[in-house]
């Protein structure tokens, strides 16, 4: 029987991926690829190399669709050709006969995991950077003009959390060894304010050591009073600071090109900023990351318990009634990211809540089908 069920889980499974993905891939890329071939003289081979990239994110996106797309078809089969009957008749019951959907959805949970970690994050990094090559539009790996980073930290005054700056850093240069024309304001002590203020003609960053060598340079000392208490001038000078050039210097990174632990890793990094929104933002996009694959699990269960509802309904209306599931359940992500970034509900909530609302939905779907 399970044996059965799955064979007869696995065709509708991988017609849904071709046709999703073909359909994510036409609203996403295809018509972009094709103005551009148009308008900016794109190579025709080129726009269908991207293209080729750009289909694996639009796969794993068609993953947790297909599943209830098969889930609906297959057990919708199931019920007008009156074999659930016969299935209960022998004492098998609506929990035993959806085991094989949820096991099917567990597998494509782990495949999803995977497929968006290990080749999503490289295909579209690589689509990007050929898309960029092929319309001279080339993104250096660093900032080369004019960089400045604030680094903010959270302070308790009267009772209310606030963003203060406590050091702002610029440099006028940067060609990936050396970073010169520099401007360091230092405001780490919050109760005497403004502490000092560092010039230098140049700084290397010391590997070795993680510490910045500076060259040729005057540190101005400032009072309370806000005057100069001293003017220190040097010509060598090592100072600790919490960021490496490259981290300085790093460009801003499109999450949909990171894995989740290159989005953790990005995460610390931005975290010593103190910049509270891009902080928030990245935190509710790596759960929104973890929480995707496990679609697939809440469409599996949808899907079945749907399915198994007595009904005399074809594969359109099966994919017709798929396709609106998806866009309330996207809708409902889309939501839930929303209050995450308005801080209304936490970053892990944001990413997880759809699941637990899909799960409990699932589960009592299933439960008065076996009612």
């Amino acid at each position: 029987m399970d044996r059965y069920i799955f064979i007869q889980l696995l065709m509708p499974f991988l017609f849904g991926v071709g046709a999703f993905s073909s359909i994510v891939l036409a609203i996403g890329s295809l018509f972009d690829l094709v103005r551009q071939v148009a308008e900016a003289g794109l190579p025709i081979t080129v726009a269908m190399e991207v293209m080729a990239l750009k289909m694996p994110l639009y796969v794993g996106y068609a993953f947790p669709m297909s599943i209830l797309l098969s889930g609906m078809m297959t057990y919708g089969q199931f019920s007008a050709a009156s074999e659930i009957i016969a299935f209960r008749s022998c004492g098998i019951s609506i929990y035993r006969l959806v085991l094989p959907a949820l096991i099917l959805s567990i597998i494509v949970t782990i495949v999803t995991f995977f497929f968006n970690e290990l080749l999503v994050p490289a295909a579209n990094q690589r689509a990007t950077a050929i898309l960029s090559t092929a319309l001279k539009q080339d993104k250096p790996a660093f900032k080369k003009d004019n960089i400045i980073v604030p680094e903010y930290k959270e302070i308790d005054r009267n009772g209310t959390k606030e963003q203060v700056l406590v050091r702002l850093f610029y440099a006028e240069k940067f060609d990936g060894k050396t970073m010169s024309g520099l401007t360091i304001i230092d405001r780490s002590q919050q109760d005497k304010g403004l502490s000092q203020i560092l010039n230098a003609q140049s700084a290397v960053w010391n590997a070795d050591k993680s510490t910045w060598d500076f060259v040729n340079g005057t540190i101005y000392l400032i009072a309370p009073d806000a005057s100069y208490r001293n003017i220190v001038t040097f010509q060598h000078q090592q100072l600790q600071l919490p960021k490496s050039p490259f981290d300085l210097a790093a460009p801003d990174k499109n999450p949909e090109e990171m894995s989740v632990a290159e989005l953790m890793e990005y995460a610390e990094q931005i975290r010593l900023s103190g910049d509270k929104k891009k902080i928030l933002s990245v935190a509710v996009k790596t759960q929104s990351k973890l929480a995707f694959p496990f679609v697939c699990i809440v469409f599996g269960l949808i899907g079945s318990a749907m399915g198994i509802k007595p009904q005399r309904s074809g594969k359109a209306t099966s994919f017709g009634v798929s396709v609106l599931m998806i866009f309330g359940y996207y809708l409902i992500m889309f939501v839930c990211g929303a209050l995450g970034q308005a801080e209304i509900i936490s970053p892990f909530f944001a990413g997880w809540l759809p699941n637990f609302i899909g799960i409990a939905t699932g589960g009592w779907l299933v439960f008065q089908a076996a009612k």
